[in-house]
């Protein structure tokens, strides 16, 4: 059975997508098969593993929609071995409306993720949009844990508590399996007392267990996605790159 993991923080810009992108990536290193969900109108994760936008014909969109169409009929192969994408168009965001008056609105994705899906891959991750709304309680209904990526400054953490709440109702009465695997620290700048001060802060809170890893600021994860592979492929030998194996270490190590 895969192992399911939402990748979700209703704030903007915190490194979601480049998280699972490279996340990916570095299972897929370890000979481990991924598949990434993308449940972003703005399909920065579909454009980030190399997927030409036009020449999606079926989406989330249409799965979610469903049941016609199946998981596995929308599945493209990225140029990165051992890593798929279920891609995202636009359509998405009027799908999500969609759903509003649908029965078990909820559960959409969870039952779209098919015993096929199950048994083909070990790891599925879950690209949430940088919203509270239906389409990430989908992705938190459907998995068995969840990463939260959180940018070391102030307003960041301030933010977090919102989604930690919402992910205990999930938890209390949707999805008994749902549990925060931890925190992520991204854009860490170590030269700043700011960034010091929020990871130390992170740390310190003890609610939630924080990743060991750390994702710096980095030139080379910014370029990364313009070449539609991970990091650990396009800069193999990156300290960026072994952030991310590390962080594949800790995700296997927690099970």
């Amino acid at each position: 059975m895969a192992n399911v993991i939402a990748i979700a923080n209703q704030k903007g810009g915190v490194g979601k997508t480049t998280a699972t992108i490279n996340l990916a990536g570095a299972l897929a290193e370890r000979g481990l098969r991924v598949l990434c969900i993308d449940m972003d109108a703005q399909a920065n994760l579909t454009v980030g593993l190399g997927i030409n936008l036009g020449l999606v014909e079926q989406s989330m969109a249409q799965v979610l929609a469903g049941p016609r169409v199946r998981l596995r009929d929308i599945i493209a192969h990225t140029a990165t071995a051992g890593v798929d994408v279920a891609p995202a168009t636009l359509d998405l965001a009027s799908t999500e409306v969609d759903l509003l008056s649908a029965i078990g609105r909820e559960f959409a994705l969870a039952e779209a993720i098919d015993e096929w899906a199950q048994g083909h891959y070990d790891y599925i991750l879950i690209d949430c949009p940088p919203t509270l709304g239906l389409l990430t309680i989908n992705g938190l209904c459907a998995a068995n844990g969840v990463i939260i990526p959180v940018q070391t400054q102030y307003y960041a953490l301030k933010g977090l508590a919102a989604l930690v709440k919402v992910i205990s109702t999930i938890r209390g009465k949707l999805n008994r399996d749902l549990r925060i695997l931890g925190l992520l620290p991204t854009f860490y700048d170590p030269r700043t007392v700011l960034g010091r001060e929020m990871l130390e802060e992170m740390r310190e809170n003890g609610e939630n267990h924080v990743f060991d890893t750390i994702i710096r600021n980095a030139v080379k994860l910014g370029e990364a996605p313009l070449t539609g592979q991970p990091i650990t492929v396009y800069a193999a030998s990156s300290e960026a790159a072994n952030n991310f194996r590390e962080l594949a270490r800790e995700v296997i190590a927690l099970g």
